[in-house]
Order: structure tokens, then sequence, then C-alpha cells
């Protein structure tokens, strides 16, 4: 993973100093709640409804045992014991107090680490496939590009304020890990036909009150060329982009105003002005990047000695069978294996990890992943290179911990906002609907009858827990001052993107159970040969289920 130059360190170091002394003036009442406002966000501190909220950078997910290690050390001491992963792949400590934050900010100075630009109208951190650089399907591993848009984008002074926020997503491997066409640009990583490597480039996407599927905006953009692209597409966003109205002011709008052709003709036209200047790329540096992200020294192992073993294992004990079925993922490397921890237990809010859980994690990175962990997109967390002779081992110590529910991509796999419990901006709870549907539908070998099924849950229009792609999507709203839940079905963030359908009237808290209940009883009934859910909704439409919910 990257490692931070001296000047990396000093320009982080200034920025700390910069906003303890911003903060100290908020404090003595020298600046106003809108001076100060800009300048926090930036800086990644929201003020929530009960605490201030500090979200802290992971870029494209990539965490180190160190880390890990001090970000336990700040839920301890700055916290109330714990940190909530994000479906940006980032961490929020939900409990820090003001006058403290600088200091936070300072310590995670110490391990590389801060919040600058998590928050506020700038390009935000930039995710990529939590597999990224071990997949067997990957054609290009995507983080030095990541990398490079990170270093590029970070006080990129043309783009501090622009129009509203805006996120980038890179992905390399066949399949769509990134859920890169639901975002501002999603950037794919692709082989022309003489095998050059370049980019397909989607501009447009995203959730929130109107949610779109990103069009592609060029088929392909050689390698040397993505910054320059990059800034021509956040050129003609910044200067025609709407700032007289929040809930219009993001790309996707511009895009859709303009037409993707004259969107597209325009950023060409900007290109045209940009092509092959100071910012394009060198092999050299192309180069220079990815030596951070070179193969960990893996030893060589006996697959078929290994598959024998863990075959063994899975006979005996069905637990650990679960477990290998739905948590572990194949590496491409011979005799190594991705293993997901999951942080969906029943009873705990998704993505909740507490300090004890972040320094034995960093502990089992040192030991069995080469020190190093990642942050998913749906609120889990990886060790992304595990030697498949101790996947028994391994899977006994994050039993002990909690990390081993066998659920990965099964419904209680939910993605959960922290709702109305914690966020300012939220019509309705989230937590609470994640763990009644978890505890209702508790039986394993019912979820693994269902097959894969993504559940995404948010508490607002904002859609935080990226309700509008789930399978099925949960949104909180309000109704007369109560809290209700509207759900859509046939959402998906993959290849095949698409944005879920709404199917209805909403529904109280109470009843999310049993409306759970009857579309996956009609799921049951429908589907033919071992069909997924979101096939078989593709295959007979919502009609059918709303016949089912409303009757």
């Amino acid at each position: 993973m990257y490692v931070y130059t001296d000047t990396d360190r000093k320009i982080l170091g200034q920025r700390v100093a910069q906003f303890r002394n911003q903060t100290a003036r908020f404090l003595k009442g020298e600046l106003a709640p809108t001076e100060f406002l800009p300048l926090r966000l930036q800086n990644g501190l929201y003020i929530q409804r009960h605490a201030p909220m500090l979200r802290i950078a992971v870029p494209y997910g990539m965490l180190s045992s160190r880390q890990l290690r001090k970000l336990a050390h700040i839920a301890r001491h700055y916290d109330k014991g714990y940190g909530h992963f994000t479906t940006r792949q980032n961490i929020q400590f939900n409990w820090p107090k003001l006058e403290e934050v600088p200091d936070i900010l300072a310590e995670l100075a110490e391990v590389e680490m801060h919040g600058n630009q998590t928050s506020g109208n700038c390009i935000r951190n930039v995710t990529s496939d939590q597999y990224a650089g071990v997949a067997v399907d990957e054609i290009i591993d995507p983080r030095p590009y990541c990398e490079i848009i990170r270093q590029w984008s970070t006080f990129h002074p043309e783009f501090a304020f622009l129009p509203r926020k805006f996120k980038i997503a890179v992905s390399g491997s066949a399949e769509d890990r990134a859920a890169v066409q639901v975002h501002d640009i999603g950037i794919e990583l692709v082989k022309n036909a003489g095998g050059e490597t370049g980019y397909r480039i989607y501009v447009g996407g995203g959730l929130g009150r109107t949610p779109y599927v990103g069009p592609v905006i060029r088929e392909f953009l050689p390698e040397q060329h993505l910054l320059t692209y990059l800034e021509a597409i956040l050129r003609v966003y910044n200067l025609l982009g709407r700032r007289d109205n929040k809930y219009k002011a993001r790309i996707k709008i511009l895009v859709k105003a303009l037409g993707t052709e004259q969107f597209a003709a325009r950023v060409e036209e900007e290109w045209s002005h940009l092509k092959d200047g100071p910012a394009t790329l060198t092999a050299g540096e192309i180069s220079r990047i990815s030596q951070h992200f070179t193969a960990p020294p893996y030893q060589q192992l006996d697959a078929a000695a290994i598959d024998a073993q863990l075959a063994s294992h899975a006979s005996t004990d069905k637990a650990f069978a679960n477990w290998l079925k739905r948590n572990v993922k194949p590496h491409k490397q011979t005799g190594y294996r991705i293993v997901v921890l999951s942080l969906k237990p029943t009873g705990v809010a998704p993505g909740d990890v507490t300090d004890k859980q972040l320094d034995a994690i960093a502990d089992l990175a040192d030991e069995y992943s080469f020190g190093e962990a990642r942050a998913t997109h749906s609120q889990n967390l990886v060790l992304a290179d595990v030697d498949g002779n101790r996947l028994h081992e391994l899977w006994q110590k994050l039993k002990a911990l909690g990390f081993a529910t066998p659920n990965i991509g099964t419904l209680t796999d939910m993605i959960c906002c922290p709702g109305g419990d914690f966020c300012a901006l939220a019509n309705a709870k989230s937590i609470p609907v994640a763990e009644a549907i978890q505890r209702r539908f508790d039986d394993i070998d019912y979820l693994y009858d269902l097959g894969d099924l993504e559940v995404n849950i948010s508490g607002c229009m904002n859609a935080c827990g990226h309700h509008h792609v789930g399978h099925i999507g949960i949104l909180g709203v309000d109704k007369k001052g109560a809290e209700f839940y509207q759900v859509s079905l046939g959402g998906h963030a993959g290849n095949d993107a698409a944005i879920g359908e709404i199917l209805g009237p909403s529904f109280s808290q109470e009843q999310m159970p049993d409306v759970m209940a009857k579309i996956l009883d009609l799921y049951v009934e429908k589907r033919i040969d071992g069909e997924s859910f979101l096939d078989t909704y593709r295959r007979i439409g919502i009609d059918v289920f709303k016949e089912r919910v409303y009757a």
C-alpha cells in the first residue's frame, strides 16, 4: 500500500495545525458557525443529532495493522469505544468532542490518515474493489490509478468548492464490485484490441433524490490521459453545474439536462486544451506508483493438499463448511484465499466495530495477511492474502471475536446507514429495521436457500445506505411526523446496474418484517431452476409483488 513521503507528511501536518487554529478560533467565538462550516466539513467533521461526527478517509479501502491500532486507540480514548465503517470504505466516529478533534487529527497524521475531503463540495474519498490485486477475474490492478487520482484530487485548488460533492470509483475486474455506474465518475480499466491499457469512463451516475445509472462518455481513454480527462470533466461541471439549488447541483443533473452526447462533446472540447499538457501521465510515474502495490512474499503452496484439508474439515463441521462457502473467496495466487470478516452479526449495527475488535483485527492482519486489511463498500472487512493451510485456524479465532457469521452475500449481510439514531438528516431510523429483519430471518439454511440477496437500508433520500441499488431497498420517510418505510425492488450496482422500482405506499416499522416475508415467499414460489432473486424479479416484474404485498 502507498506510504507517505516526507512532503506528504509535511502537508498533512500543516493541515492539522491549520484546523487546530480554526477550531480554537471558533470555540472562542472569533469564527461564526457559517464561517466554520466549510472549514470543518473539508476536515471530515459533521454536527450530527447528538454530537459531532468525524469521518476518516480510507483511500480505496486499504488499512495497515498500524492504522487499525490507531483507530482502536481513538475509539477508546476519544469516542465511546467503537467506530462505524461506511459504504464509502471510510470509518466514522460518532461521539468525539469538538475541542478534541484537532488532537484526533494529529494522532491520525502519525499513521498517514486524515479526514481531508471526506465531506464538503469537493472530490471525496476514491473507492475501489475490495479484492483489488488479488481477484481471480482482475484485468488490471486499479489501486495505482486510485492512488494517482487521490494525489491529484487532494487539495486541488480548482475543485475545492464544486457545485456539490463529487465521488469517483475505479474498477479493474470483469465483475464490477466498485459500483462504478452509480458514481459521479466511474472508471473501468480495460484493454483494447492491441492489448493497451485504458479506461471506459462513466459520468453522471448517482443515488440520492434523483438516482441515475451513469452513461459511458468514452469507451476507451488511453492510459496516459487519465488526469487531463478528469480535469476536463470537472471543469465542465464546475462551470455549468447548478449552484442555485443543492438538490439539482450534482453532475448527474447536468448530464441529464445536456444529454450524454452534448455533455461528452463539451468534455472533449475542454480536453482539447488539456490533452498532452503537464498533467499527462508518464510510464515512469505510473510505474513509480505501481511499486507501492506489488505482491507480498507469497509461499509456494500445495493447492491440492489444501483443498483436501479444507474438505475434510468441512465434512465434519457444518459451521466451518458454511463459513467456507460464504465468507471465503478464491485468490489469484495458488493456495491462498480472500477472507471476508462479517460485521453483520444480529444485534449489532451493520458496520460497527469496537476498539477491542479493531485491535484484534490488526493482530489478525499481521498474523494472517501481511499486515493489511480492507474495508468494503458493503460495510465488512477483508483479509486479502490468507494461506489456505491456516483457514480453519483463522476461522476459530474469528468465531471468538464475532466475525465469523457465515452470511456474506445473503439477506442478513445488509447495508445500513446510521439513520435517525445518529444522523440529523435522517427521516427515520435504519438500525432497528435492520435488526428486526435479521432476527426474523435468522435460519441459516433458509438464507442459503434464498441465495445471493442484497438488502440496502437508508434513513433518508441522501441514500447513504444505497437503497436504490439494493435487490430490495428500504428508504425511511417522514409521514406526518411518523417514521415509515418505502420499499423498492430490482436495484443492482454491478455490471448491469439498475435503479430499483418503488413497490408502492410505505409501511410502518412494525410491518417491515412481514413485508419482507411476503416478498421472499413470492420469490420462492415463482423462481425457476435456482434463479436468483434479481433474475426472478426481472422475469416476472413488480406487479405480482405488489399484488402479494398489498393484498
